[in-house]
């Protein structure tokens, strides 16, 4: 294997700080609906009876002849996304994460996936921030469903800026993507020279003792974790993987080389999600000491997102104990 560079690409200088600007991630998939309208008329958007809320509304106002309200109908949305698809557009189907892929997992498996049909699923309001909405459409089994279908991209990015550039790539790809997004305003991790590669993990922080690889907002949560840890002379590496599916193998077994130990982060049930995709790669590959930290299989409920990030153990000092945790099955392996 040729060897990997872990170098740590370049992000936004305000992690950390309070003045950290702050812009929720649905906001940029629509900010790169209108910029796809506009350059390509093949683009067509679909939703059911969500334009707001997913942020597909600005590409309805522009482009009304491209923008499809099916109503409450998700299975039948998708069905036609992929119509659509098989007949030349690019249809990108905007709901609810526990709808898409939720309520319609079966005509996304036969229609799209299967078909291999060029449809783009944005999943909307995933993670327990979603907030007062509640379990009911909290969104935290979605990875699981779309990871396991073959053929599919499945993507998590982690701030406004890479929800553009992910909803910009998706629409460039040849095949099914499906992508999550959350509903609150985050933290803007990256900056406009980070960039972005469907299946290319990105090196945001270095570090020799302990690597977190994570993805989505909560991501953010792990730097702050890691400013603490360092004063107590912990060295913490984080690799943001935004790409589940097809993960990128070689630089997470690059990254467990390095440390020794890793910690998997996600607003997602830690059962058959992202860390699971990491920890499928290290069982093959590398084994190292792995904590997990994401939902500990449970529904979300009703409350505020940092109130509910915190009970359900996604917060910074949840991580550092898992990071802590780690770092001492690590020495008792040494």
């Amino acid at each position: 294997m040729p060897e990997i560079n872990l170098e740590p690409i370049k992000i936004s200088e305000k992690i950390g700080a309070e003045d950290i600007e702050q812009k929720a991630t649905r906001d940029g998939y629509g900010d790169a609906l209108v910029e796809l309208g506009e350059k390509n008329p093949n683009v067509v958007v679909l939703t059911g009876d969500l334009s707001e809320s997913t942020r597909a509304q600005a590409f309805q106002k522009k482009f009304p002849e491209r923008f499809f309200d099916v109503g409450v109908a998700e299975q039948n949305m998708m069905g036609i996304a992929a119509g659509l698809a098989l007949a030349g557009k690019i249809p990108f189907v905007s709901s609810y994460a526990t709808f898409s892929p939720g309520r319609n997992w079966d005509q996304l498996r036969v229609s799209v996936a299967y078909s291999q049909a060029n449809v783009k699923i944005a999943g909307a309001h995933t993670g327990v921030s979603v907030g007062p909405d509640g379990a009911t459409h909290q969104s935290l089994e979605d990875i699981a469903l779309t990871r396991v279908l073959p053929g599919l991209v499945v993507i998590v990015p982690c701030d406004y800026l890479q929800t553009k550039q992910a909803t910009l790539a998706a629409a460039a790809y040849k095949g099914p993507v499906y992508f999550r997004f959350t509903r609150e305003k985050s933290p803007i991790i990256t900056s406009p020279e980070t960039g972005f590669e469907i299946g290319k993990a990105q090196v945001m922080r270095d570090g020799k003792d302990v690597v977190v690889i994570g993805c989505g907002p909560v991501l953010y949560n792990a730097f702050l974790a890691a400013k603490d840890l360092e004063k107590q002379g912990i060295s913490v590496m984080i690799v943001n993987n935004h790409t589940i599916k097809p993960i990128d193998s070689e630089t997470i077994i690059a990254a467990a080389k390095k440390c020794g130990a890793v910690v998997t982060l996600e607003e997602h049930q830690i059962s058959a999600g992202a860390g699971s995709a990491v920890c499928e790669v290290l069982a093959r590959n590398y084994p190292v000491p792995v904590e997990m930290v994401g939902m500990p299989d449970s529904f979300g409920e009703s409350g505020q997102p940092e109130e509910l990030i915190k009970k359900f153990g996604m917060d910074s000092e949840a991580i550092k104990k898992a990071i802590q945790k780690v770092i001492q099955r690590k020495g008792k392996n040494g």
